[in-house]
Formats: C-alpha cells, sequence, structure tokens
C-alpha cells in the first residue's frame, strides 16, 4: 500500500470518576461537549472520537437532553464516532458476563443515536482478559484497539489477537497509548513540522500503511485551531474518526500480521498497573456479589419461576446498569479519591438491593405453594445436586430430634443448630379496652410482623395468648369474640412465635428448580462429619489444626496439603495502582492461638482458629474452619479488624507438588500462567495476578466468591487480603518510575478500624484441575441454595419440580434470562480444552442466538432435550421455550 497522510483522529478518554467523583467530572464533561458539539456543527471537517464509551453522551444528555438530535446528526454525518461500549470496564474485574452486558448496552444505546463505532476500541484497560477477541466478535465487531498489555512480540502497528476458542480479530495498536500524538496539537506554528515527525517516528510501527496519530488525552478537546491547521497542512494530514481509519484494512485479512493468543497483561510497552487488584477490596468483594446474585439467582430464578408478564425487565436493567458502572477502570479498581470509592460502593449496593428484591419475589412465589409447616429449597444451578443447607423448620419442642421428609418420600438427616426457646415477640400489660379492641380489629400489635395468628386463646387469669406463624386461620369470627370476655382492668397479652429450629439439612435438589420438606420427629442421624478436638473429617477431607493455627487438609486418595492457612503481613510502600515492599520480611508467626469447636456434626463440623499476630499493631484473627457433607473441600472465612496503615496481609495455601505454572478463572475462560511476568516498560512486572472464582496449582485449588489477586510462589499460592494504602499515586514510587496519577490522600483506603473478611475454599486434587472437578466445586460453592418457610396452608402435599438441566463436560451456564413472552435466553461456555457437548431439557424448542440475542438456526430437539456441540472455550447463547 502507498505511503499515504497521517490519519488524525482528534478524541478524548473520559474517565467518568477518579480523583474527583462523578458529578464533579461531569461538570467537565459538559464543558467540553457543548464546545465539540458547536464546532463540529461550525466545520464538517472536524472530526470526534467519543472514547468507545456511550457513557461520555448518556452523562452529557442527561444535563443537556435537547443536544440528542444534534449528536445524532453528527454521528449519521460520520463526524461523531461513539459507544461500542457502555463503559470502559477493568477486564478482570467484573465477571464475563457483565462485559457482555456492557456491550449490549453500549451497542443498543449508540443505535439509538445513529449507530456504534464498530470497534471494540480499549484504549486504557490496565491489560485485557482472554476472551475479548470473542466476545466483540460474537456482536458483529471485526476490529479492537488497544494500549496496555501489548507484548514486546508484537512489532507492528496491527495484530492478529486470537481468543482461546481460536476467534481472531484484527487489532490495532497503539504505541504510545491514546495520546500519541498529543505533540501535534500542542503548537500551531510548529503543526506541519510536528506531523511531518510523528510519521517518521511511527513509519517503523506502520511499514506502508497510512500512520495512526491519536491527538487526545484524559478529560480534554482538541484546541479550537486543529481544523484549520490541518488544512494548511495542505493533504499531509487528514482529520479522522478512528473508525474511518480502520475502514481502511480488511479485518479478515490477518496474514502477515504477528499474533497473539490469550490475555494481554504484559508489562513490555506500557505500565499495566497491578495493584488495582487489591487496593480497597471490599470494592472487590461487593462488586463481585452483587454481579452473583443478579446474573446467577435474580435473573434465572425470576425467568424461570415467574410469569412472562412478571418478567421484571426494566429493574433488572438498573441493576445491570449499575453493576456495569461500577466494573469502570477508575471505579471497582479503587483508584480514585475516597469520595469516588464511598459512590462507586452506593451504586454496587443499589444492584444488590434490586437483585435481592428480585430473589425475594420469586421465592416468596414459590413459598406461597408450600404448605407453612414445611420448608422450600431452591437450587440455583442448572445442574442437580446434594447440598446441605441452612434451614428453619417448624417442630414442636418437644420432638427430641427432627429429620426432614422430602416430597419423593426419602427421610434425610438434620442438623440443629438453634431453636426459638424464648419464643415470645411481645408480651407487655395492656388495659382491658385496649386488649378487647386489638382484638375485634385484628391487630393485635402484628402491623409490622410477616406472622398470621394461628391460634389465639385466653390462658390464665387476664392472659391473652395468640401464637403466630407464617400462616394460619388469622383472627376468626370466633377469636373476635373473646373480645367479650376481657372484663375491665389490667390485661397480660403475650404473642409468640410457632416453636422453630435452625439448622442444617442434606437434600437432594433438582436442576435450577425446588424441593420441599416437612419436620418429623426421628432418632438424630449418624455421624457423616466428625469433629475431635483439633480435626475434622467428612470422609472425602480430613482437616487437623497445627500448633500455629495452620492447617493440613489430606483426601482419602492420598493428596495432602499442609500449612494452609498461613499469614504474613509486610510494610507496602506504594499506592492504589503499584504495590512496593518496604524491605522489611513480612511477618507471619502468631504469638498465640487458640481453637474452639463451633459445630459438631453430622452434616458441618466447624471450629474457631483465634491467631494473635504482633504486627505493627496487635492484630487478632479469627479463621471459621468448615467441613459439609460430601464436599470435596474446606471452607474459610477469615476475618480481622485493620489497625495499622500501608501493609499488605496474604493468606498462603501450599501446593500438594512442585507447579510452574497456575490455573485461573476468570471472564469465560481458565488462563494458565507462569511465575514470572514480561516486563520492559518501566514498572516492576511482578507476578501478581486475578482470579474470579478459583485459581489451582500443584494439586491445590482455591475456590472464590470475589475476584481475587494472587501470586505462585515456589511451593505455594498467596493471596492477598488487604493491601491498605494512602495515595492515588506515589511519585517517589520504588517500583514504578513514573507517575500512574495525581498525588491525592487516600486516608479510607488505609481501611484503619475496618473489619476485613475473605472467605473461600480450599481443595486438594490429583491430576488436573480439569479432570478433578474443580469446575463443579467452584459452582456448588459460589451458588448456595436457598431456605425459605412456605406460606400455604399447613398440611398440604410436597412438591418438588425440576427448572432447567444444562449439563455438559466443561460447560458452565454464565446467565438466564428471559428475552421476551416466549422464549429464555441462556448463555454457556465451554469451560475446557476438548471440544464437548451441552445438553438441555427439558425444552419444547430451541434455537441459536446471537450474542446481543438475534435469533438464529433452530436447534433440533428430541425427547425434550437440546444438544449441541462446543469447540474448547466457546461461548454460545441460546434461546429456548420450556412449555
Amino acid at each position: 500500500m502507498p505511503v499515504e497522510p497521517v490519519w488524525l483522529v482528534p478524541h478524548t478518554h473520559w474517565d467518568r470518576e477518579w480523583y474527583e467523583p462523578f458529578q464533579r467530572f461531569r461538570l467537565r464533561l459538559v464543558d467540553l461537549m457543548d464546545d465539540v458539539v458547536a464546532r463540529a456543527e461550525a466545520d464538517p471537517a472536524f472530526h470526534f472520537t467519543l472514547d468507545g464509551q456511550v457513557a461520555v453522551v448518556d452523562d452529557y444528555l442527561e444535563v443537556r437532553p435537547e443536544a440528542a438530535p444534534r449528536i445524532a446528526a453528527l454521528v449519521a454525518s460520520g463526524q461523531f464516532a461513539i459507544g461500542p461500549w457502555a463503559i470502559l470496564m477493568d477486564e478482570f474485574l467484573c465477571s464475563g458476563e457483565s462485559i457482555v452486558r456492557n456491550l449490549e448496552w453500549g451497542l443498543r444505546r449508540a443505535a439509538d443515536l445513529g449507530g456504534a463505532m464498530p470497534v471494540g476500541y480499549l484504549p486504557d484497560m490496565f491489560g485485557h482478559c482472554a476472551q475479548i477477541p470473542q466476545i466483540p466478535a460474537l456482536a458483529g465487531l471485526r476490529h479492537a484497539c488497544v494500549w496496555r498489555g501489548v507484548p514486546a512480540s508484537v512489532d507492528r502497528h496491527a495484530f492478529a489477537w486470537h481468543a482461546p476458542d481460536g476467534t481472531a480479530v484484527r487489532t490495532e495498536y497503539l504505541p504510545g497509548g491514546y495520546g500519541n500524538a498529543t505533540e501535534l496539537v500542542a503548537d500551531p506554528e510548529r503543526f506541519p513540522v510536528a506531523a511531518s515527525e510523528h510519521a517518521a517516528r511511527a513509519r517503523p510501527w506502520f511499514g506502508g500503511d497510512p500512520v495512526l496519530a491519536m491527538a487526545g488525552f484524559d478529560h480534554s478537546a482538541p484546541p479550537p485551531w486543529l481544523a484549520s491547521a490541518v488544512r494548511s497542512a495542505g493533504g499531509g494530514v487528514r482529520l479522522s474518526t478512528l473508525e474511518r481509519y480502520l475502514e481502511l484494512f480488511d479485518p479478515s485479512d490477518l496474514d502477515g500480521l504477528p499474533v497473539w493468543h490469550g490475555e494481554l497483561r504484559s508489562h513490555a510497552r506500557a505500565n499495566i498497573l497491578p495493584g488495582v487488584l487489591s487496593s480497597r477490596p471490599r470494592l472487590k468483594r461487593a462488586l463481585s456479589a452483587a454481579e452473583r446474585l443478579v446474573e446467577r439467582y435474580a435473573e434465572p430464578l425470576a425467568a424461570r419461576w415467574q410469569p412472562a408478564d412478571r418478567w421484571p425487565a426494566r429493574l433488572l436493567e438498573l441493576a445491570w446498569q449499575r453493576l456495569v458502572q461500577s466494573s469502570c477502570h477508575d471505579s471497582v479498581t479503587g483508584c480514585g479519591a475516597d469520595e469516588t470509592a464511598t459512590q462507586v460502593a452506593a451504586r454496587i449496593a443499589e444492584a444488590e438491593q434490586i437483585g435481592r428484591a428480585v430473589v425475594d419475589r420469586t421465592v416468596e412465589s414459590l413459598a406461597a405453594t408450600v404448605p407453612a409447616d414445611a420448608v422450600l429449597l431452591v437450587n440455583p444451578s442448572p445442574a442437580a445436586r446434594r447440598a446441605v443447607v441452612a434451614v428453619e423448620v417448624a417442630a414442636p419442642h418437644e420432638w427430641p430430634a427432627v429429620a426432614l421428609r422430602l416430597a419423593d418420600g426419602a427421610l434425610v438427616p438434620f442438623q440443629e443448630t438453634g431453636r426459638n426457646e424464648s419464643r415470645a415477640l411481645l408480651d407487655t400489660v395492656r388495659p382491658a379496652g385496649l386488649v378487647a379492641s386489638a382484638l375485634r380489629n385484628g391487630t393485635l400489635g402484628l402491623e409490622f410482623l410477616p406472622r398470621t395468628p394461628r391460634a389465639v386463646e385466653i390462658t390464665g387469669p387476664r392472659e391473652l395468648t395468640v401464637t403466630v406463624g407464617r400462616s394460619g386461620p388469622g383472627i376468626t369470627t370466633a377469636t373476635r369474640e373473646l373480645a367479650d370476655l376481657i372484663t375491665e382492668g389490667e390485661w397480660r397479652l403475650r404473642i409468640l412465635e410457632e416453636p422453630l429450629r435452625t439448622g442444617y439439612a442434606a437434600a437432594f435438589l433438582p436442576p435450577l428448580g425446588f424441593q420441599t420438606a416437612r419436620a418429623e420427629p426421628a432418632p438424630a442421624p449418624e455421624a457423616e462429619v466428625h469433629v475431635a478436638g483439633h480435626r475434622l473429617t467428612n470422609g472425602r477431607l480430613t482437616v487437623d489444626v497445627a500448633g500455629d493455627g495452620t492447617l493440613t487438609l489430606s483426601t482419602s486418595n492420598g493428596v495432602v496439603l499442609t500449612g494452609v492457612g498461613r499469614l504474613s503481613d509486610g510494610g507496602d510502600r506504594g499506592d492504589l495502582y503499584n504495590y512496593a515492599p518496604d524491605g522489611r520480611p513480612p511477618l507471619d508467626e502468631p504469638s498465640s492461638t487458640s481453637v474452639t469447636v463451633l459445630e459438631a456434626g453430622p452434616l458441618v463440623g466447624a471450629i474457631e482458629v483465634r491467631r494473635t499476630y504482633p504486627w505493627r499493631v496487635t492484630t487478632e484473627v479469627s479463621t471459621r474452619v468448615e467441613l459439609r457433607h460430601g464436599e470435596p473441600f474446606c471452607r474459610l472465612d477469615v476475618a480481622f479488624t485493620n489497625r495499622h496503615p500501608d501493609h499488605r496481609t496474604r493468606l498462603h495455601v501450599p501446593l500438594a507438588h512442585p507447579a510452574t505454572e497456575s490455573h485461573a478463572e476468570g471472564q469465560f475462560a481458565v488462563v494458565t500462567r507462569g511465575r514470572t511476568a514480561e516486563g520492559g516498560h518501566g514498572e516492576e512486572p511482578l507476578p501478581t495476578f486475578p482470579a474470579y472464582s478459583f485459581v489451582a496449582a500443584g494439586g491445590a485449588a482455591v475456590l472464590l466468591d470475589q475476584v481475587t489477586e494472587y501470586e505462585l510462589l515456589p511451593g505455594e499460592l498467596a493471596l492477598t487480603l488487604l493491601r491498605a494504602t494512602g495515595l492515588i499515586s506515589r511519585p517517589d514510587h520504588p517500583l514504578r518510575p513514573e507517575p500512574a496519577g495525581p498525588v491525592v490522600a487516600t486516608p479510607e483506603a488505609q481501611l484503619i478500624d475496618h473489619r476485613i473478611r475473605a472467605t473461600f475454599a480450599v481443595m486438594p486434587y490429583p491430576g488436573t484441575w480439569e479432570s478433578a472437578g474443580v469446575l463443579d466445586a467452584a459452582e456448588a460453592y459460589r451458588h448456595p441454595p436457598l431456605a425459605s418457610r412456605g406460606s400455604a396452608a399447613p398440611g398440604g402435599e410436597l412438591s418438588r419440580s425440576v427448572g432447567l438441566a444444562v449439563r455438559g463436560d466443561g460447560v458452565v451456564m454464565t446467565s438466564l434470562r428471559r428475552r421476551d413472552a416466549r422464549w429464555l435466553e441462556a448463555r454457556v461456555v465451554a469451560m475446557t480444552s476438548r471440544p464437548t457437548t451441552v445438553h438441555f431439557g427439558p425444552v419444547a424448542e430451541a434455537r441459536l442466538a446471537d450474542l446481543l440475542g438475534k435469533p438464529g438456526a433452530a436447534i433440533p430437539v428430541h425427547g425434550g432435550a437440546a444438544t449441541l456441540p462446543l469447540r474448547p472455550w466457546q461461548i454460545a447463547t441460546i434461546q429456548l421455550r420450556t412449555a
């Protein structure tokens, strides 16, 4: 291709919130957009790329709604390029499904304004996850554009980036970053010379291809003289959008381009700032929990068990908007001001609240069909499972022990952990007139209790007792007549709750369905889980507590992990972007240890290990160590109050055998990583990496319920529980020669006096993570069943129902939602290195769909089951009709 002029792309990189909170940044955005809209309308030669995220437009239009037609006209003319993303997320700190919904939202909103830029533009992410090439491609985007994380082996301005499933996209690399041509807009007098110098510097990257020059920086617009300077240059420079430049290249022509497979986390050409993985860990924990609640509980359960006309579409859309906004690369990362972190936490909390409300509504509707003396058990997983469920059951206190009778007739064990021995909800003395009036009116002080009277009786001289429960006859004519017996004087009014027991039950649950059960008097079950002193065992796994509080985990097939749970704490001279040790060895020996038995079985065994550490400030750490019936992993719940600043606390999990590679799940893939990271640009390439649902190495898997930073050390995994720092960016960072942001104090990021909590499970395994069932274990650990008391009339029939089964070796369901009144839509991933097949059932009809829900080819259904072959690591979207 002959040498072409420099294609100059004016743009802005807009951080919605960072060293200032969102609303303060938005004031600048309004000024910037007012300016560029007016300039574009006045000069058809002016072009502007709006950072690849429609948030730039929507945040502006919320203040200037009347400008929507003007922006749509500029998009239609090709002067403005918007989308395709809703926001520019941090790809490693959110779920894969969140990335999909981000793109879906961005494309849909951009379409309202004239159409999205068909480029997966990701200019400032702190590295890129492995499946990014597949995700935009499934939505019809054939180009990507990136900066950070590109390895040294990429020596051209474009490369072929392959996802794990083999999908490849032509990817434009931005040497020097998204502001690599900023010098062109520094001085109008030097503009022609600066353009020529830039072209000469860039020529080794571009060869004979036209040179792309990105003129833009954070929160800025190009200078007002730019268009006239380009005209004066006499054809040597062409103003363009990124979309127009990439139209010069055939995205299917990848011949001769450098090739890269998988994630981009190299430090060779730019900082990727890996410390954001562990900054403000409470934000990470909150976002992971809210994502899981919405995508694996609220949506699937409402889709399957609520009528189509009760599908809470708008509520779920609002939840997803808050999740996506919170996943922004300067939001959940925690690398902004304390005010920003507070706002992000509130936004995540709103998403969680919406998800919780939708789940509660669905479970309540199911519970309304279940007898009040029974319990509803709901399985959020699309696979049948035997699970230990925390339940509350109605059972007379006179029964010495109980078991649960299931709908299929099976009697399953129940482990009691407590009962309401003190059943009084209200015990007061009131004038007779008030008691009689309350009885006639049917109030009785129950207005704020979700309880119904089951029995009302006079139980003694001037004493009225009301027993309440989830269901009952309420205040009847007969009970109202008791008011005539409430004579003058003072009466004792007692409102008692029906006798209840809390505990655990082990029950077989149908896939994405429910089971019901009722308590019966029965002998205590034989122990499946044994606790004796400092030892727990469940037949599959034995846990022994050592004198220093660490654990030895031994499986029945001979895999042993020794020293699990060692804690180390060392100084951190870094900032919210990068960790830096302070030169002193971490402290990892407790000064005292104690062990207390909490649960003795037979279904759940638990002990509490308390360790006191002589860290900079003496700190007590509590660890709940728990084994459950049938589970191949040990659950750990670690908690402590942070008492000192500028430090990092890590938990260590020794391996069963040496390993040079780790395998970490995240964003629709399991990524294999070594013990080093490629460096070269500036920051020290510390080999700390993210894991979303699990990390495994050397026969030790750690199952996670939040995205977690880890490092594979010789013979062990180290997981970061806390990194406390007090600056956004430290100007004298020992492991990063250049600043990563402004020097702004963040005292709240030190988390002083905050309760730090981390929960996870450790699973020793033989063989490989694939053959050992780590995926299934992570599914079971991360998605516990739900339980609710029934609210229908007591004594009715028990029931069970299958919701939807999704089966296949290595197949993971990542979402299930209602697409319209007739169709459900499931997304699955073949989380395996081998071809596999997914089976759905029971279904009446099935068809493929693209990532955005556009229907495709029909899938044959035989005997109520649909079957679809999948290639390794393939993401597939399937629409189903269940009846």
